[in-house]
C-alpha cells in the first residue's frame, strides 16, 4: 500500500476543501434552485397539454361543420327522382334479389348510340 507523507495529506485536504468551496459557490446566489425550475417545467407542460386539448376540440368542431356542409351539399346536388328511383332519394335503386341484372352503364351506352349501331355491338 502507498504511504502518504504529512505534506501530501495536507495537499489532499486542501484540494477537498477547495472543491467543497467551489461547489458551494456554484450552487449559491440568485440563481434559481432545482425546485423552482421543476415547477416551471411542470407549468409549461400543463400549458402545452391545454393548448393541445384546445386545438383538438377546435379541429373536431371544424370537422363536424365540414361533414354537415358536405351532407347538405350532397343533398342539394341530388337531382329529381329518375326512372329507376322508386324511393325518391336521388339514386337508382338496386334490383330485387333474383330479378334481372341492372347494368346502368351498359344500358346508358346502348341508349346513347345511333339506332343503326345497336345490332353490331
Amino acid at each position: 500500500m502507498l504511504e502518504f507523507t504529512t505534506d501530501q495529506w495536507v495537499i489532499l485536504g486542501l484540494v477537498f476543501v477547495l472543491g467543497a468551496l467551489v461547489g458551494m459557490w456554484l450552487t449559491s446566489g440568485p440563481r434559481r434552485k432545482w425546485k423552482s425550475r421543476y415547477n416551471d417545467e411542470v407549468k409549461q407542460r400543463k400549458e402545452l397539454e391545454q393548448r393541445l386539448k384546445d386545438r383538438e376540440t377546435h379541429w373536431s368542431e371544424r370537422e363536424k361543420e365540414w361533414r354537415e356542409r358536405e351532407s347538405l351539399a350532397a343533398a342539394a346536388n341530388r337531382g329529381p327522382a329518375g326512372p329507376g328511383d322508386r324511393d325518391g332519394d336521388g339514386y337508382r335503386d338496386r334490383p330485387a334479389m333474383g330479378g334481372p341484372r341492372h347494368e346502368p352503364f351498359v344500358e346508358d351506352r346502348m341508349r346513347d348510340r345511333h339506332p343503326d349501331d345497336r345490332g353490331r355491338f
